[in-house]
């Protein structure tokens, strides 16, 4: 286990020989922090804070065009419930303690749109002024898949790589059974019987109000619909099964703007991904292939 990404990393790795597991452990945990160093927008320095600080990024490295990328498919496919360039909003209820200016979140909203966000092979550019990009919900995703492709690189294909919520599981655990793993209950001074699937060589990743609350009532929290400006109402938390991690993460994302029903439709044709979700009154609906 190790901070990473404003949470904690932990990553599982089963092998004959202890020492190659901790060395192939030590090199993917610095692979993982170097993405960090580029994809953050707290970090000063980084790839996305020089996109933020000047509108345009000349010669970006090739994980954070490949992250940017994934995110515009995403908002194509989301209708723009999943939008990279939140940030202004974001920032704007990140400084209101719960209670946010209508006037200020009109303005902000002006500066939200991914098709203002554009990205060449050369650079990447922010079409309007005052616009920024928060990769808070797919960046891990994509770290936690980056993570799991070097472990599997050294040769190790059966690992566990979890980073606030969002996972990656290949192959077994040691004695030749799937991964099992819970779905944390979004109230959980309410008792209710833990939900778990048995899964291998599937990515899982849940979106909650719960993770970053700006509200003691959750009604305000860090996702927040592009077109309104303010927290969706309905869900309390979604959990999406996808072929990597930051796909679920994204769709996750997308699944708490849209609500259950825009969800569903959203994701039961779409191949090899599934959804479950718990509204904020805990009732739960789910693709019919979340649990097969």
């Amino acid at each position: 286990s190790q901070p990473i990404m404003g949470t904690i990393l932990n990553l599982t790795v089963y092998g004959p020989d202890r020492d190659q597991c901790e060395e192939a452990l030590a090199e993917t945990i610095a692979t993982m922090r170097s993405l960090e160093a580029k994809m953050s927008r707290h970090m000063a320095d980084s790839e996305l804070s020089t996109l933020n600080r000047t509108s345009i990024l000349e010669n970006p490295g090739q994980d954070l065009l490949n992250v940017l990328n994934l995110a515009q498919d995403i908002s194509r496919k989301t209708s723009g419930t999943f939008d990279v360039t939140i940030l202004p909003i974001l920032t704007l209820h990140e400084r209101s303690d719960g209670i946010v200016d209508f006037k200020g979140n009109s303005t902000a909203r002006k500066l939200v749109g991914y098709k203002n966000l554009v990205i060449g092979k050369d650079s990447i550019k922010l079409n309007q002024p005052g616009m920024g990009v928060s990769l808070d919900g797919i960046g891990k995703g994509y770290i936690v898949d980056r993570g799991v492709d070097q472990l599997k690189d050294y040769g190790f294909n059966n690992v566990y790589v979890e980073a606030g919520g969002d996972l990656m599981v290949s192959g077994q655990k040691s004695n030749d059974t799937p991964w099992r793993i819970g779905i944390r209950n979004p109230r959980p001074e309410q008792k209710k019987e833990l939900v778990t699937l048995q899964v291998s060589n599937k990515a899982i990743a849940t979106s909650g109000d719960y993770f970053q609350a700006f509200s003691p009532d959750l009604k305000h929290h860090h996702i927040i619909d592009p077109r309104s400006g303010f927290s969706p109402p309905e869900l309390a938390s979604c959990t999406v099964t996808a072929p990597n991690v930051a796909l679920a993460d994204g769709l996750a994302t997308a699944a708490m703007v849209l609500g259950k029903d825009a969800a569903l439709d959203l994701l039961e044709p779409m191949q090899g991904c599934e959804a479950y979700m718990v509204t904020k009154e805990l009732k739960q609906y789910n693709t019919t292939g979340f649990f097969s």
